[in-house]
C-alpha cells in the first residue's frame, strides 16, 4: 500500500510539472533567449502577413561624394531643359546637343569671353566656314581650354569679348542660325584651345566633347578636358592646318570638302527608348 501511494504522488507531481512549464527535453528551456541590457532590439509582425517579421528600421545610406579630378568645377552647358546629344564622331570633333529653342546657354567654367559674334551671317550660297556656327560665343576658361557654343538664337546682353563669366552663368540662348537654319534648334558645342580668329577652324572643335558632357551631367563636375586639349595641341601644333569642311561654295578648290550636313547633323537622335546606345537623353 504505501509503494502504491508513493507512485501515485509522484505521478501527479510530474503531471502538474508538464502542465506548469513550457514542452521539450528536461532541464532544456525552449523559452527565447533574454537580449543583454542595452541591445534590446524590438522586431514588429506584420499582420497582413501571418507570421512574417519586420525588421526593424535602419539609418539612410550614406551618400559618398565623388572623387575630386581637377581644381575646376564645371557646369552641363544647357541648363533648366531636356537634352539629348550623341556620343559619336559628327564628322568634326564637336556634339550636337538637341534643345528647345530659348534654353538657356551656360558657361561651362568660370573663366572670360573671348569671341562673340551676334550676326547671323551664314547664307548656302556662300556658305563661309567662319559663319557656320551662325550667333556664338566662346570663352576661355581658368583651365585654359577653349568653349564654343553656336548656333544660338541670341546672345545675352553684357556678354561682350572681356566679359568675366562663372560656371552656369547664362551666355545665350539655343537656336538654330548658321547651317543649322533648316534643322532643329540645337546648341553646337565644342572644345578646343584658344587661337586667333583666323584659325576659326580651331575653335570649331577640336577635343571630343562627350566623356566631359557625360560626367558633368552625372554629378562629377570636376572632370577636366584640360589634359586631352594639352595633349592635342601638343601633338597638332597650336594652329593646325584645316582638314574638315575648310572651303566655302564660291571657292573653286578641287579639294573642297563637303559642307552639307551630315543626316545626323539635321535631326535630333532618336528617344533613347529606340535602343540607340550612342545618344544621351537628359530629362529636365
Amino acid at each position: 500500500m504505501r509503494s502504491g501511494r508513493l507512485a501515485a504522488l509522484a505521478g501527479a507531481a510530474f503531471v502538474a510539472a508538464s502542465c506548469g512549464a513550457p514542452a521539450g527535453v528536461a532541464g532544456v528551456s525552449t523559452l527565447p533567449p533574454t537580449p543583454p541590457p542595452g541591445n534590446s532590439i524590438t522586431a514588429t509582425t506584420d499582420d497582413s502577413q501571418p507570421g512574417h517579421v519586420v525588421p526593424p528600421p535602419g539609418d539612410e545610406p550614406v551618400r559618398v561624394p565623388p572623387p575630386k579630378m581637377s581644381p575646376y568645377t564645371y557646369a552641363f552647358p544647357i541648363k533648366g531643359c531636356k537634352v539629348s546629344y550623341s556620343r559619336k564622331l559628327l564628322v568634326l570633333p564637336k556634339t550636337t546637343i538637341w534643345a528647345k529653342k530659348g534654353c538657356a546657354f551656360v558657361s561651362p567654367v568660370d573663366g572670360v569671353v573671348q569671341e562673340v559674334n551676334v550676326n547671323n551671317a551664314w547664307a548656302p550660297s556662300t556658305d563661309r566656314g567662319p559663319d557656320r556656327e551662325g550667333r556664338f560665343v566662346t570663352v576661355k576658361g581658368e583651365d585654359g581650354v577653349l568653349y564654343l557654343g553656336g548656333h544660338l538664337d541670341s546672345v545675352e546682353e553684357g556678354v561682350t569679348p572681356g566679359t568675366k563669366v562663372k560656371a552656369g552663368q547664362p551666355l545665350g540662348r539655343v537656336g538654330n542660325t548658321g547651317n543649322a537654319r533648316d534643322t532643329a534648334s540645337n546648341l553646337y558645342f565644342a572644345i578646343s584651345w584658344p587661337v586667333e580668329p583666323q584659325y576659326w577652324w580651331v575653335r570649331r572643335g577640336i577635343v571630343p566633347p562627350w566623356p566631359y558632357l557625360d560626367a558633368w551631367d552625372d554629378g562629377n563636375r570636376t572632370v577636366s578636358p584640360r589634359k586631352a586639349m594639352l595633349t592635342l595641341r601638343k601633338k597638332l601644333g597650336a594652329t593646325p592646318p584645316c582638314t574638315q569642311l575648310c572651303s566655302s561654295s564660291s571657292s573653286n578648290s578641287s579639294t573642297k570638302q563637303p559642307t552639307t550636313p551630315t543626316p545626323d547633323e539635321t535631326k535630333p537622335p532618336k528617344k533613347k527608348n529606340d535602343k540607340d546606345d550612342d545618344t544621351v537623353v537628359i530629362p529636365l
